[in-house]
């Protein structure tokens, strides 16, 4: 395939190198690893939506990160395990195909992060604030939060893509295993120096946003913790904070993998093997965690089980 065709609408993924020994084994744990997303994400939001005892604020806001997993995954990973299959040669995406593969990937990202931070604001009014959580985390504030997780990334990212679409392209060849922003501009001839100063200025805004609000709940709740010597508030607080705080620092460590492996042009196999495990880690296992931690959802599979042996 020509590499300087201008603006072509037919685009070629280098995909990830995979040795002829390798292909299925390869193939088989992204297939597995996707199956288990979608199965152990709609199990938790089906058990969500049936269980009127976890229809709390939580719960509800927690519903965001299987709806992000289970979309975030369903783009990239089907296409991914097509491509395996295939001769690199083979590898073709329609450009707006790759715009789209694109924005969903990087709201996938975003809303990670987002959403976490609407989960911290919950934990910090259910433990600073308790007797007040009912009159902060109604129904109209759950639907707020949610809306400007989701609303927020969707901006950003819009903006993101809508300086890379209006590039002219010189280039075909996309140098990852599935289309992202950064893919997509280097596929232009012109000058991407706004591209760099947005998605830079992007990168640290979402980041510092997100380290700085996780920091600032936890240091409070720490200092609640310490100086008010209430056991039952101790324990609640290590309950639920500590599966949130374990989702959000597997999703950090997968992300800043994946952005430094960015810096070492030498592990570029590594580096795009870590951007399809940002979207792998995180999606298999916020499920698992969320239901062995959570009571609620222990006691609710206990029950159908013991129904289900009744019977």
């Amino acid at each position: 395939m020509e590499n300087f065709t201008l603006n072509s609408d037919t685009l070629q993924l280098e995909g990830l190198k995979v040795t002829q020994v390798s292909v299925y084994p390869v193939f088989f744990f992204f297939f597995l690893s996707y199956i288990l997303i979608i199965l152990a994400n709609l199990g938790i939001l089906v058990l969500i939506f049936i269980d009127n005892n976890l229809h709390q604020p939580m719960y509800l806001l927690f519903c965001n990160l299987p709806v992000n997993d289970i979309v975030g995954n369903s783009i990239m990973l089907p296409r991914l395990l097509s491509d395996i299959l295939r001769p690199p040669s083979e590898r073709l995406i329609s450009y707006y195909e790759c715009v789209l593969q694109a924005f969903t990937s990087h709201i996938y990202g975003t809303t990670c992060h987002t959403i976490l931070m609407i989960m911290a604001f919950d934990r910090y009014v259910a433990i600073c604030n308790p007797l007040r959580y009912a009159a902060i985390m109604t129904s109209n504030m759950v639907v707020k939060l949610t809306v400007s997780a989701w609303g927020v990334a969707f901006v950003l990212v819009g903006i993101l893509l809508g300086l890379t679409i209006r590039l002219n392209r010189c280039r075909t060849l996309i140098m990852n295993p599935y289309c992202d922003n950064a893919s997509l501009f280097k596929l232009s001839c012109e000058s991407v120096f706004i591209n760099n100063i947005y998605g830079l200025t992007f990168t640290v805004v979402l980041l510092s946003a997100s380290i700085g609000s996780i920091v600032l709940t936890y240091a409070k709740i720490t200092v609640l913790c310490v100086t008010s010597k209430n056991q039952s508030l101790n324990s609640k607080a290590l309950k639920t904070c500590s599966t949130h705080l374990m989702v959000y620092m597997i999703m950090i460590f997968s992300g800043m993998s994946f952005i430094t492996l960015h810096r070492f042009p030498q592990y570029s196999d590594y580096r795009k093997l870590s951007a399809i495990l940002f979207h792998v880690i995180p999606g298999s296992l916020n499920p698992l965690i969320y239901g062995i931690q959570s009571r609620e959802i222990r006691t609710f599979l206990s029950k159908l089980i013991h129904s289900r042996k009744v019977s």
